[in-house]
């Protein structure tokens, strides 16, 4: 299900993705009294269609949902260039878990059961975080990821053609660059957990990345392959 407070509205802006209408109902209840503008979904979905319509200052997102779990949705969000704040809520307290949610992309990490006011105390620090918003160009080795474009520059100021799956998974191999990516990883932020796709589907893409790109040896950066695992992309030049 999906419900939506109608824009537009100078408030901040909550959505609320948890599969658990008792909590999600109390949430959005509490969020409310607070001032905020608030829309929620069940799934992550449900919350696609609702993050197509308008920019959230915060997405408050369980980690156990149905179909594509939270930390999935927020590695595929970063990647697409989804600038909102990010905190997970969760009954998995181990700090491997907390530092997934965070390797995802997320801000904060809470919990379940929390205390209402800690929450509503980190939602009030996250949403006053939410009036700087991340740099909206990447820049390495000399080229220019413009995520607001969906554009990607060379040294020389001509644009590089890419489809829209190779700015994807160079946007994420950049967000995520000196860390070794699975290709299973890569896949769920990328292509989706809902789509098929052989592994070694992501083998043929960075080979046409690093070709549209014009890599060679002499690049200020690489794609490594890491035998059985996946890729891992460093930047060796300033831009």
């Amino acid at each position: 299900m999906t419900t939506a407070t109608p824009p537009p509205s100078t408030r901040p802006s909550i959505l609320i993705v948890e599969d658990d209408a008792h909590l999600r109902i109390g949430l959005r209840d509490n969020l409310q009294d607070e001032g905020y503008v608030v829309s929620e979904a069940s799934s992550t979905r449900d919350a696609e269609p609702l993050l197509r319509e308008r920019e959230f200052d915060l997405l408050l997102l369980d980690v156990m949902l149905p179909g594509e779990d939270g930390y999935s949705f927020c590695r595929r969000l970063r990647s697409q260039g989804v600038k909102s704040m990010v905190m997970m809520l969760t009954a998995r307290s181990l700090e491997d878990d907390i530092l997934r949610g965070f390797e995802a992309g997320a801000q904060d990490y809470l919990t379940k059961p929390y205390r209402l006011r800690e929450l509503l105390a980190r939602v009030r620090a996250l949403v006053r975080r939410a009036g700087t918003p991340p740099p909206q160009v990447v820049a390495f080795s000399g080229f220019t990821l413009d995520l607001g474009r969906r554009a990607v520059t060379r040294p020389d100021g001509t644009d590089v053609e890419l489809t829209r799956t190779e700015f994807d998974l160079l946007a994420y191999l950049l967000r995520n660059k000196d860390r070794a990516l699975p290709r299973g990883e890569i896949l769920d932020a990328v292509w989706g957990r809902d789509v098929v796709v052989d592994p070694r589907t992501v083998d043929n893409f960075v080979s046409s990345l690093k070709k549209k790109l014009g890599w060679t040896n002499a690049s200020g950066f690489t794609i490594h392959t890491i035998r059985g695992v996946g890729y891992r992309m460093e930047v060796t030049s300033s831009p």
